[in-house]
Order: C-alpha cells, then structure tokens, then sequence
C-alpha cells in the first residue's frame, strides 16, 4: 500500500488493458485493503494520454500531496488508474522534466522515445510505424507521399478494433464515415494543420508569415490527433466495460466506501464511461470532477441543439452519481480549444476553414467540454473556480467550473491541457465530494 513514488497513503493502483480488463491481483489488494481499512472516502484519478505508468505516477503523486491536509484528518484512500495510452514526447507538462529522448519542439520526425511509445502502444503495427518515422524524416515534396503517410496513420489507428464506447455522440441519422482528417485527402489535412501550428507558434501580436507552413508539420500533428482518437475510443472501453464494473463489485466488498472520480483528458472520458458501465442500483459513486475532459460537450446532453435526432451517449449518467459532476475548463487549453474540434469533425463538414476560424466556428459543434463545459443540459450551473472554492457546491446534477484562473501555463501545440497539479483543483474534488 505504501509507495515511495507516492506522496499519499493508503494509496493503490489499478491497471487494465485496452479491452477493459483489470490486472486481477491489484483488483483484489484494492478491494481486501479497503474493506480493511478505516477509509471512508477513495479518490479515484484517471490520467489521461501520459506514456508510461511513470509519468501517471508522478501526475497522481503531485494532485494527491495536498489533500491530507485539506481533508481536515478524515480517513481518505486513494487509487490511481493505469490504461494503456500514450503522449507524444514533444508535448510539454508543466512541472514536470522534458523527457531526455524528446526531439525538438516544432520537427516533424518522431524522436525515438515517440516511436517507441507508438510501438507498443500499437503492437501489431510495428512496420507501419517505422515507415511513418521514414516519410516524416525525408519530408518528400512529392505529394503522393503525403497521402500515403495519410493512409498508413490511418491503418496504425484503426488496427484498435472499435468498440460500443467509441462514440460521444448517438443519431438515428446514417452514419458519418468518421473524423474528417481520417477520410479527407491527407494533403489537404496537413496543410490544414500546419497551418493552424504555425498561428499558434507565432509570438503574440506578430502576424501571419508571409511563407508557406511545412505541411509536414502538419503530418506530425495529424499522426498526432489520429493516434488520439484511438485512445479515445480506449478511454470509453476501459471505463465502462472496466472501472464500472470494477465499482460495482467494489460496493459489494465495501458497501460503506464513498467513492469519488477524478479524470483528466480523455482520463476524464474514462471516468464518465465508467458511470454507463455501473451496474443498476450501485450509489457509491458521490462526485466526479472532470479536468480539462477530452470528448464532446454534448456527450451528456439529451438532444443536440443542432439535430434532434441525436443525442449525448452519456444523456442521463449524472442521475448515477449521488452528488455532482464539476466540469474544470480552461480558454488557455489550444490542444481542446483549436485541434480538438478540427480533428473531431466528421467528414465533408465545414471544409475550407483554416487556423483559429476552425477553433470558432467548429468549436460550438465539435468542441470539447474541457474547453467551454458541458451544453445543452438543462440546469447546468456555471461557477468560477473562486465561486466554486467559496461556496457549498451544488448536491446534483451538472456544474461547469472555469478554472482558467490556475490552468493557464503550457505552449505549443498543447496550451494548457496539462496544466492541472494545483492546490485549488484538489480542494475543488473534495469540495465536491464533500469530504472532510
């Protein structure tokens, strides 16, 4: 239960794999060191695209250090998930060292601890791999080679089987054929995202450059978005058909444990989804706190104001949750803000728009509820983070916190995302758990 790389105790962890399933002998030292404990209350935090169990760790480490005291002594247990996911070794995380294998921000090739992080992330795809790392470092003129990069970051992600959790957004309408930046010609998609790299690299107030954007800059970020999008149908899989369930049985062995979900970025979706997978009558689960959630706003909305025929596909699981579930968005979060929408787009929509006019005009559509909270569920409350921490958060229901306030630090091509190790988000989680 101790951990030396932890600052916490009691602390333990799960792992799962990409189909959900959970490494049995820590399930089961969670469950026997719970029911053993004096713990009322377990926080549970999911990390979001971090590589390797270290760098989770490390994030759980530095989120969990001020708790015990802002508990105020109460009997706290803490519990960090592990999934298979993966970030990109150029993005930066505030407080956290640069990794030493990292190549320099703003290249195109992929440095070897990114290869290496694809390779295992997509074990079977390991010549696919190696050639997208060769196009990335000759950087041909020849167009034909951009596509081809397109088609092979293609197959690398779709070589994730698709899962029932792979959609933030139902319709009874005929299917899309998927995110624009997957089907669309892949010159015109790099070109996009280079472009869009280039304005948000630009010092402040300095305009456009008069040169063309390398549009195999643009290659490394669609390898980039593409590779999340995999890991995002991942999150919804671990959650619901994994922690879920997991909770579910966590209630029988300990039925008095309050329980309390903490995700960040597509962790954030982890967690969401696991409420769709909690089995009926399970009212443990008192909180849950999203910070900086990689998927849809309209994830949780019953109808989209757009098209009656679709709805969230997590319409109606705040009603499983026996307390709130706090939204934490940031305007400084450009991975949510500006890519998330472009790359989250289906196909055919809204083409032709380039750089930050993406970021608005998609965003009211496409946009991510880590950037400007859950819509169109009535009742939703929106609170500052001072609010938040001034006040007794609501008992039920939706409430969007803007913590712009504290995550604000991080530059290219992330912004904030990243930006979430804050005394305040900590207070923010118990507060809504009413812990202590």
């Amino acid at each position: 239960m101790a951990d030396p790389a932890m600052s916490v105790t009691p602390y333990w962890e799960l792992t799962f794999d990409a189909d959900g399933d959970p490494d049995g002998r820590r399930r089961d030292r969670l469950f026997a060191g719970v029911a053993a404990s004096k713990v009322r209350d377990l926080v549970v935090f999911a990390h979001g695209w971090n590589n390797d169990r270290s760098t989770a760790t490390r994030l759980y480490s530095g989120f969990f250090a001020p708790m015990p005291s802002l508990a105020r002594e109460a009997p706290v247990g803490y519990v960090g998930v592990v999934w298979p996911s993966m970030r990109f070794s150029d993005e930066p995380i505030p407080d956290f060292p640069r990794p030493a294998a990292a190549g320099e921000p703003g290249r195109p090739a992929l440095d070897k601890a990114t290869r290496r992080a694809l390779s295992e992330t997509f074990p079977e795809r390991a010549t696919v791999v190696d050639r997208l790392a060769e196009l990335l470092e000759g950087q041909s003129r020849d167009e034909d080679a951009l596509e081809e990069f397109g088609r092979l970051a293609r197959l690398l992600v779709m070589a994730d089987p698709p899962t029932a959790s792979v959609a933030d957004v139902e319709t009874d309408a005929p299917a899309s054929s998927g995110p624009g930046m997957l089907t669309a010609p892949a010159a015109e998609v790099c070109e996009e995202f280079a472009a869009t790299l280039a304005r948000l690299e630009a010092p402040r107030g300095q305009g456009p450059s008069l040169s063309l954007p390398n549009p195999w800059d643009g290659a490394h970020e669609l390898l980039r978005q593409a590779t999340y999008h995999a890991m995002k149908r991942r999150a919804g899989t671990v959650g619901e058909r994994g922690l879920g369930r997991l909770l579910g049985q966590l209630a029988e062995a300990a039925p008095g444990v309050r329980v309390h979900l903490v995700g960040h970025s597509f962790g954030a979706r982890l967690v969401s989804f696991a409420l769709r997978g909690l089995p009926a009558g399970v009212d443990t689960v008192k909180s849950v706190t999203l910070l900086q959630g990689a998927f849809s706003h309209y994830a949780f909305a019953a109808r989209l104001p757009h098209d009656t025929r679709a709805r969230g596909a997590l319409a109606g699981v705040q009603d499983r949750v026996d307390g709130p579930v706090v939204c934490c968005h940031s305007r400084h979060d450009s991975a949510l803000g500006t890519f998330y929408p472009m790359a989250s787009r289906t196909a055919g929509d809204d083409r032709g728009l380039t750089g930050f006019d993406v970021g608005r005009v998609l965003g009211a559509r496409w946009g991510a509820l880590g950037y400007g909270g859950i819509k169109a569920v009535p009742g939703t409350r929106a609170w500052s983070l001072a609010r938040a921490l001034e006040r007794r958060l609501p008992t039920s229901g939706c409430v969007n916190v803007d913590a712009a306030a504290v995550v604000r630090r991080g530059g290219p091509p992330s912004g904030a995302h990243s930006d979430i190790v804050h005394r305040e988000l900590a207070r923010l989680v118990l507060a809504a758990g009413r812990v202590g």
